[in-house]
This record gives structure tokens, C-alpha cells and sequence, in this order.
């Protein structure tokens, strides 16, 4: 019997941390870059021996994106990287949204609520 109320004790403490918890913001790590994009600024990680990378920013200049270029080959490119947990670029941040990869689809769900017509 005892070991039931424990587990019942258990049950009812997991469910009450979840709830709480659920309507808690995610805390970020101080190197990710949705610590800087607040709602509307974009970051996007690259890197200059990334096709796909030199590509996106060709289109995002025709198009004229607002936007910061960190360097992965960098300290604290390299620290963004590891924080978002992203392993290749190019990788772009839009407030607190992420793509990772030159995807234009999502790239262009990302930026069309900001503005943005690119692709």
C-alpha cells in the first residue's frame, strides 16, 4: 500500500510541474540568437564556403531583407550554432522562428508575415 501512495504522490506531483510549466516560456541559452531577434529581426547563420548560404543571401538582398550575417567559423557563430543545436547552414532566425537549410517554403512562411516577398 505504501508504495501505491507513493506513486499516486508521484503522479499528482509530475502533473501539477507540468502544468505550471506549460505556460512557461522555454528558456533560451544567452548565445542563441532569439535572444536578439526579438518579434522581427532576423539572424541568419552562414558561413563563406556555403553555396546554399551565398545563394539565400543573393536572394534576400534582391528582395531586400533586413537582416545580420553571423559567421559560423566564428566564436560566437559557432556558439549560435551549438545553441540552436543546428548542424549544417545556412540557418535563419526570424523572431523565434528557425529554418535551417535553404528551404524556400518555409523560409517563405517565415517571411511573408514580416513583409517580405523573396520566393
Amino acid at each position: 500500500m505504501r508504495i501505491f501512495g507513493f506513486l499516486l504522490i508521484l503522479g499528482i506531483a509530475g502533473g501539477l510541474y507540468a502544468w505550471w510549466s506549460s505556460g512557461r516560456p522555454a528558456q533560451l541559452h544567452p548565445d542563441d540568437p532569439r535572444m536578439a531577434t526579438g518579434d522581427k529581426d532576423i539572424v541568419m547563420l552562414v558561413a563563406d564556403w556555403c553555396g546554399y548560404c551565398r545563394k539565400q543571401q543573393g536572394d534576400f538582398e534582391r528582395a531586400g531583407v533586413r537582416y545580420r550575417a553571423l559567421d559560423v567559423d566564428t566564436d560566437a557563430g559557432d556558439r549560435a550554432m551549438r545553441a540552436i543545436g543546428a548542424s549544417g547552414v545556412p540557418v535563419t532566425v526570424a523572431g523565434q522562428a528557425v529554418v535551417i537549410g535553404y528551404d524556400t517554403r518555409a523560409l517563405d512562411r517565415m517571411l511573408t508575415p514580416l513583409g517580405y516577398d523573396v520566393y
